[in-house]
């Protein structure tokens, strides 16, 4: 009579069901993130169609590259509200990570829609300092170079968890150094800043999605379904936040301006 291994079995069986969840776990991550990268796209779009016009007639004001601006713009890009408008995303990440805890899943993932939506707004400029053509080339690099470093992040079997910390740290310098040059005004430090930002963008990418896959297999065999839902929009939130940074970057190193 033959004999089987109920134990290997039940284990084969059992990282079979992690490898499935942790599939649809990370498909669940890219969906969201790419769906808010989609809402981001489309409301800078919008919201610069609605800031500029060709008709001077319904111009207010003209910016120093000669981009007409409409009232809506002079708004938005002119008044005390465009500070308003570039510190609101940080303080939408700032309140998710602080309030995830106690809201659903559901109500989680409005709060990134919503977030993407500001953040639209916030980078709607980029289309009256930046041709079309180069924004797109930019996007379409970012793309290639992000999908590259997370499949990396995803499949390497090398521990990068000690990257975090040094990451981190880099994010807080970089921040320092943009603060420091908006009253210095000079474009080598603004170099130097864009080109490290890519560099440590590029490395929270991998970092990142090696954490949300790590995270997984840590908790997956609890059942917590709620937790993992959260967990897999935070996961968008920061592969979304490495994404628009190292375009952000990217269009300043190598962007055309108009």
């Amino acid at each position: 009579m033959p004999q089987y291994d109920w134990a290997n079995t039940g284990a084969v069986s059992s990282a079979s069901a992690i490898d499935e969840g942790l599939r649809a776990h990370m498909n669940k991550v890219y969906g969201t993130m790419s769906v808010g990268m989609i809402i981001t796209a489309a409301a800078a779009w919008a919201i610069a169609g609605l800031a500029t016009t060709t008709d001077p007639s319904a111009a207010v004001a003209a910016m120093r590259n000669g981009t007409m601006i409409t009232e809506f713009g002079s708004l938005i890009y002119s008044s005390p509200l465009r500070y308003v408008i570039m510190f609101a995303p940080l303080a939408f990440v700032f309140g998710l990570g602080a309030m995830i805890n106690r809201m659903s899943s559901a109500t989680a993932q409005l709060v990134f829609y919503a977030f993407a939506a500001v953040m639209g707004l916030s980078l709607s400029s980029i289309f009256l300092v930046y041709t079309g053509v180069s924004i797109v080339q930019i996007f379409l690099i970012t793309a290639i170079a992000f999908a590259s470093l997370s499949l990396w992040g995803y499949t390497t079997k090398k521990d990068i968890s000690g990257w975090g910390s040094f990451l981190i740290m880099g994010v807080v310098g970089l921040v320092v150094a943009m603060i420091v040059n908006i009253f210095l005004q000079s474009e080598a430090i603004m170099f130097a800043i864009s080109g490290i930002g890519v560099l440590i963008f590029a490395g929270l990418t991998a970092y990142d999605t090696q954490k949300i896959k790590t995270d997984y297999i840590a908790h997956a065999a609890h059942g917590d379904s709620e937790w993992l839902a959260k967990s897999a929009i935070m996961g968008a939130l920061n592969l979304y936040l490495d994404f628009i940074n190292m375009f952000i970057f990217l269009l300043q190193l190598f962007g055309n301006r108009e």
